[in-house]
């Protein structure tokens, strides 16, 4: 399935942004016990990344229209070496809120200019299994940036993940130079007003604005409770290590399994029916986390995480899709409400959980889940141009 050069490109686009965006999560209670700080103030960390990342993403995708895809890819991936190496010498709260916001910059150069690069490069039908590969690589990187900043606590701190975090970012690196051919079907836009101008469109069609509004709540929910399970799983009666939450992690892989397959669940029964399918799916796992049984904890965390990962991919698509011009415009603004759903997920529930505990930040994620299953219902349509 993905025996294309092109396609191994991608999936190495998409590990090293997710590999770098999650790194910090699975360690944010060793970090918030180091410096001193509570579960809401350590997470401007994590949130940091997430609010560079929706600031940044239309405006990459509108000079990505008018320069064109892999030199952008390439120079991001060469710069987001820096802070990811700085981020383990910084010695404050600041230093890493800082860091992590200019690493938050470099990363919509990455995997947004993909996405359209994959929209430009493919036909449709095929470019949902390109979408698919895509998403399980972000699910696979994500695994493993938490799980190399967890691993490595005991024995090198929270630093040394960071120091691996950045020689990984080097592989990929020489990966996608090697691999990724320069794009052919790019149609580049007259100017960056134009490519500007373009958004606004996008601004007007219900059906992106609705896709949008799905984007922000699957990475609300994403962001709330994979942050805040660690600090629930640390502390009593549970008191699980840095290796214990770093390797919880692992689950984001079987969603990285079921995704390449999206593209023909949507054939089968079409987008609307199969994402409201996966978010009931998604709120059973969710609740699966309210148990005082670590097993059946994972396996809700499992459930949780193929579900949203299968959603996450089927609206990704369904965003190249349904823009008629500026793609790489419309996946930009996707990838803004995506981040910025993760900056409120990343700090609300966190409220909640400092508040009431798990059980009150698990209610707040299925509130969320909720609002997407009534925005998918009524505003999701298919675009009549395309038979995925």
């Amino acid at each position: 399935m993905i025996a294309d050069p092109r396609r191994i490109a991608i999936a190495f686009c998409a590990a090293c942004a997710f590999l770098n965006l999650y790194s910090v999560q699975a360690v944010l209670p060793f970090i918030a016990l180091e410096l001193g700080q509570g579960a809401a103030e350590v997470s401007m960390i994590l949130t940091a990344g997430t609010l560079a990342v929706a600031l940044t993403a239309p405006f990459t995708g509108a000079v990505s229209d008018l320069i064109g895809r892999k030199r952008i890819i390439v120079a991001a991936m060469a710069l987001l070496i820096v802070p990811t190496l700085m981020l383990a010498f910084s010695q404050s709260l600041s230093e890493l809120v800082a860091w992590r916001f200019v690493q938050g910059l470099l990363l919509p150069p990455i995997f947004t200019v993909a996405i359209a690069y994959v929209g430009d490069e493919w036909p449709p039908r095929e470019a949902a299994t390109v979408i698919g590969i895509y998403t399980a690589a972000s699910a696979a990187g994500g695994f493993f940036g938490r799980f190399a900043t967890g691993a490595l606590v005991d024995d090198f701190t929270w630093r040394g993940g960071f120091v691996a975090v950045t020689g990984i970012n080097l592989i990929c690196l020489v990966v996608v130079i090697w691999l990724l051919p320069r794009e052919k079907s790019f149609v580049k836009a007259s100017s960056l007003f134009s490519s500007l101008g373009q958004m606004l469109n996008h601004l007007r069609n219900p059906r992106l604005l609705a896709t949008y509004a799905v984007g922000f709540g699957v990475m609300f929910c994403f962001m709330g409770t994979f942050t805040y399970i660690n600090f629930h799983l640390a502390a009593p009666p549970f008191n699980r290590s840095a290796l214990f939450l770093g390797s919880i992690f692992v689950v984001y892989l079987c969603g990285s399994v079921l995704a390449p397959w999206s593209g023909h669940f949507i054939r089968l029964l079409g987008r609307r029916r199969f994402v409201l399918s996966a978010l009931g799916i998604w709120t059973i796992g969710l609740a699966l986390t309210l148990s005082p049984n670590v097993p059946i904890i994972i396996l809700g965390l499992a459930i949780f995480s193929s579900a949203g990962i299968l959603v996450q991919a089927t609206s990704t698509g369904f965003v190249a899709a349904s823009a008629p011009a500026g793609t790489s415009g419309a996946v930009g603004l996707y990838v803004t409400s995506f981040y910025l759903g993760g900056t409120v997920g990343g700090w609300l529930p966190g409220l909640a959980y400092e508040a009431g505990g798990w059980l009150a930040s698990v209610a707040v994620v299925a509130i969320v889940i909720a609002t997407m299953a009534v925005i998918v219902s009524i505003w999701w349509r298919e675009p009549r141009s395309v038979g995925a």
